[in-house]
């Protein structure tokens, strides 16, 4: 690089939009320098989806994200879409797979979606710097980092969320935001786990492991969906879809095996299997570990009978049980495990269709560190595209 520290456009944050944002503004020809913070870019991307990254989703709508506007995502989403990613993705022959309804990932490895943005930047003439610390941003643009001090014309900020600070997370772009008078709104940790305590939290635990399918609803919404038990409490799709919606103190309320009709199950077995007990019944429907400790906690006094011994009301309320079970969080497991952070920049600030400051067409911010949040299944990284698609085309 000698010592030409001068560029036309500083993106700061090496992930998912900051690194799409530098290949689509230097494909415009724009001299581009990216920032990470990090020992290497995309960090975030490579843990993806289980080492695969949900990189998007077919059925991408704004109905899918929360935002104090939910009308701002709209913009840059109808203009990028999951479409135009994915022609990306196999212009570079990545392989792909849907898995669930809309759900794209890819066949090998999320390091194949690092890689693809890596060649892009690198076709586009973008120069990447790591480990490159920030010390001050003034005006101008003016960016001092652990490699010196760079100069722009225009300031991409793409700095990410508080959600998992081992990769490198921080609020580095909201104390940005409000260092340019830009509105910061609370932040909390989402698609999350949820934790437990006391005998709640002992039966989890017993329970590490055990998935089964359920419908998990808060107060404000529901999800239908695998859980998961865990030494701390409960994961799985259904439980971090619904803690994007929680607030703490709230109760959750499982639905299990929401497909089946369990009463419905437990009453019929009374002609085909009289002898058989609800125990019984249960264990051929879900996780023996399950319904034992389902047992104890619903129908332990008749644990022996024979369900052609059981009253009607009786097996009702076994059934009801099961279909309203009552669960109480003491909290979620924090930004140290959440794939996304709730909140954020205010975007009554910025522009839906070009991302930059209104009144500033000289900074911009994208992904993650605006108050846009996803639900699971891509719809963050659909975003991350598409709102650094938007910046880059005029900055």
């Amino acid at each position: 690089m000698g010592r030409e520290h001068t560029f036309d456009i500083i993106v700061l944050g090496g992930g998912a939009a900051g690194l799409h944002c530098a290949a689509v503004a230097g494909q415009r020809g724009r001299r581009v320098l990216v920032l990470e913070g990090s020992n290497k870019p995309g960090k975030k991307i490579l843990m993806s989806g289980g080492g695969r990254c949900n990189f998007t989703n077919l059925n991408c709508e704004p109905g899918h994200f929360l935002s104090a506007n939910p009308h701002f995502c709209k913009s840059a989403l109808s203009r990028y879409t999951p479409y135009d990613f994915l022609a990306l993705v196999e212009r570079h022959e990545i392989p792909w797979v849907e898995k669930a309804a809309g759900q794209l990932f890819c066949e090998r490895s999320s390091k194949d979606i690092v890689a693809m943005l890596l060649a892009e930047c690198d076709a586009a003439g973008v120069t990447l710097l790591t480990d490159a610390g920030i010390n001050r941003v003034d005006e101008g643009w003016s960016v001092q980092c652990a490699h010196g001090r760079f100069a722009s014309e225009a300031l991409v900020v793409a700095t990410g969320g508080l959600s998992v600070p081992k990769m490198g997370a921080s609020g580095f772009g909201y104390e940005l935001a409000r260092q340019f008078d830009l509105e910061v709104l609370p932040t909390r940790a989402g698609l999350v786990p949820f934790t437990f305590t006391g005998e709640a939290h002992d039966m989890m635990s017993r329970l590490s492991g055990v998935s089964v399918a359920a419908t998990l609803a808060s107060p404000e919404r529901s999800f239908t969906e695998n859980v998961l038990f865990t030494h701390r409490g409960l994961s799985g799709p259904a439980a971090l879809q619904v803690s994007s919606f929680w607030q703490p103190g709230e109760p959750l309320l499982a639905t299990l095996l929401p497909q089946t009709d369990l009463l419905e199950s437990l009453v019929s077995a009374r002609a085909s299997s009289p002898k058989a007990t609800v125990r019984s019944i249960l264990a051929k429907l879900m996780p023996r570990a399950l319904v034992l400790e389902l047992q104890a906690l619903f129908f332990d006094d008749v644990a022996e009978t024979a369900v052609a011994e059981l009253s009607n009301d009786r097996l009702t309320r076994i059934g009801e049980s099961l279909a309203q079970w009552p669960l109480k969080p003491a909290a979620t497991e924090g930004y140290r495990t959440a794939e996304v952070t709730l909140g954020g920049i205010n975007t009554d600030a910025i522009s839906s269709t070009t991302m930059a400051v209104k009144g500033r067409p000289d900074l911009y911010f994208i992904g993650e560190v605006l108050d846009v949040t996803g639900q699971l299944g891509g719809f963050n990284f659909q975003w991350a595209w598409a709102s650094a698609q938007a910046a880059a085309e005029v900055a």
